[in-house]
């Protein structure tokens, strides 16, 4: 797997592999489900079946061993099953591939980052392609400074944006910060080092999680919107 390290080759990715995307009127195309599944029942109870669907949610994991890291596992490994792709943007260059297999990271597109900067680039890119069913912007080990750059309006653009699609967006900061955040989640997990010991399937049933938003009634969508379909 080539590493994306800049917009340029992001574009690329984006024309070349999903050359095949259709843009059909929202009664001729297929009924838009509203949540993305992450197959993890502490989530998915909490917002009522998934990741919510043409909106943002932001998950905070602000302690170091709270299973930030393990819940981009988890959700790789549900993208990989379902036969869709996810958008890892990794805004501090983090992400450690070596523990996830060849199989599911050819369903990851891994767009890698210097600063937080570059990362909303990205997500700016991705969202408004509306092609990927699942990104995710990881915010997690950002610098303090870059992260208070980030004006409040930068996140009521990606929701906007998003709205016109069927594409969910999750952003993992280390500090509640997305005021337009259609759900929050805290993740409360305190993993030592005992649990170097213990499988991933082990550790996923003992994360942690608590609701600090829930998700908005969901309704289903009408009128005239654009439904990307991949062909």
């Amino acid at each position: 797997m080539q590493p994306i390290k800049n917009i340029v080759q992001l574009r690329q990715f984006l024309a070349e592999r999903l050359p095949n995307m259709r843009v059909l009127p929202a009664h001729m195309g297929p009924k838009r489900t509203s949540c993305w599944p992450t197959g993890l029942p502490q989530i998915d109870d909490l917002l009522e079946g998934g990741l919510p669907k043409a909106a943002l949610t932001e998950i905070v994991n602000a302690k170091t061993g709270s299973g930030g890291a393990l819940l981009i596992f988890a959700l790789l490994r549900q993208t990989c099953e379902s036969r869709q792709w996810l958008a890892l943007i990794d805004g501090q260059d983090c992400f450690d591939p070596s523990s996830v297999d060849r199989g599911t990271l050819s369903r990851l597109l891994w767009a890698r980052c210097g600063n937080a900067n570059q990362a909303l680039k990205a997500a700016d890119l991705l969202a408004r392609d509306g092609n990927v069913p699942l990104t995710i912007l990881d915010l997690q080990f950002n610098p303090p400074a870059q992260l208070q750059k980030i004006p409040s309006t930068t996140w009521y653009r990606f929701q906007r944006l998003l709205e016109s699609t069927s594409s969910a967006l999750l952003v993992l900061t280390p500090r509640p910060m997305i005021g337009c955040a259609q759900a929050r989640i805290a993740l409360r997990s305190q993993f030592n080092s005992i649990a170097l010991d213990q499988t991933k399937a082990e550790l996923l049933a003992n994360l942690k999680v608590e609701s600090l938003r829930r998700p908005y009634s969901r309704t289903e969508e009408t009128g005239n919107a654009a439904v990307a379909q991949v062909g």
